[in-house]
């Protein structure tokens, strides 16, 4: 039996047995619905999946036509969608229980993240795998300028820019908090200073979610179709807007950095690459 939830708790879903197949989609949609640099999904047979709470909540926002992308509406998780011919993609960062799948792949990696590289052996696909179809064509959301980097969550009603260049690395982090946030193998975030960053539009449309007993964790999300954004808190020590990675639609320059929480890492997911890795933070 596999459990799994979203960060929140409001939604909760078991399966029975494990998982046979596991995809990490790279395409542009997946990066910024996780806000990360892919989306990892269990193939289910739907009459293995159950729901525990919470799926009356659930929303829902098409990011292609007749492709809906739910969500938790308290803390904006990306949740399991309708099956599809009989099978349950299920975003693997929600789970509590490791799911062993005994096949993985990569997918609409023509599509990749310039900020990522996959480090596995994996077998890779510029698209779907032989015989699923062709994928759909997207288009960015906000117009391209000099001088800076932009993002924008998936649906475009919010969207944001920071100056250029940008300094430091992205950090993925393994937390058991981010898995669930970003219902994805880890998050990946940019940090940038408050006075580079500024918003275009949207503002209003952001909701925030704060775990009860965390000193700080929060997710900040676009509460109409739910796709992480960047936590901007002019009041927080750091002085530091945290950026959802995925959410970029421009190349930031900088590449993926370091590990951090490999402590707490998915038992699903292996790190492959030759980053520095940190069982908490980094030391400094």
């Amino acid at each position: 039996m596999l459990r799994g939830s979203c960060l929140c708790g409001d939604v909760a879903f078991e399966i029975d047995g494990l998982a046979t197949r596991m995809s990490h989609c790279h395409c542009s949609m997946c990066r910024k619905k996780h806000g990360s640099a892919f989306g990892s999904f269990l193939w289910v047979p739907d009459a293995k999946f159950r729901w525990l709470r919470g799926d009356e909540k659930i929303r829902s926002r098409e990011s292609s036509p007749g492709t809906p992308r739910q969500f938790c509406p308290r803390c904006g998780s990306s949740v399991p969608g309708a099956a599809y011919a009989g099978v349950r993609y299920v975003p693997a960062g929600l789970l509590d229980d490791d799911p062993k799948p005994g096949q993985a792949e990569h997918v609409f990696v023509a599509s990749k993240a310039p900020w990522h590289e996959i480090a596995d052996a994996l077998p890779r696909f510029d698209e779907y795998p032989p015989g699923f179809g062709a994928g759909v064509a997207t288009v960015r959301v906000t117009e391209p300028a000099p001088g800076v980097v932009r993002g924008a969550c998936l649906c475009g009603a919010v969207a944001y820019e920071i100056d250029a260049p940008i300094e430091g690395a992205i950090y993925c982090c393994h937390c058991s908090r981010c898995r669930k946030a970003r219902a994805a193998a880890h998050a990946t975030n940019l940090f940038v200073p408050f006075a580079r960053f500024r918003w275009l539009r949207g503002e209003g449309r952001i909701d925030t979610y704060k775990v009860p007993e965390a000193e700080r964790f929060s997710q900040a999300f676009c509460r109409d179709c739910g796709s992480p954004v960047p936590r901007v808190n002019p009041q927080s020590a750091s002085g530091m807007a945290v950026v959802p990675a995925g959410s970029l639609e421009d190349d930031p320059g900088v590449r993926e950095g370091a590990h951090i929480f490999v402590k707490s890492k998915a038992p699903w997911y292996a790190i492959h690459d030759a980053l520095p890795q940190y069982s908490e933070y980094r030391p400094t």
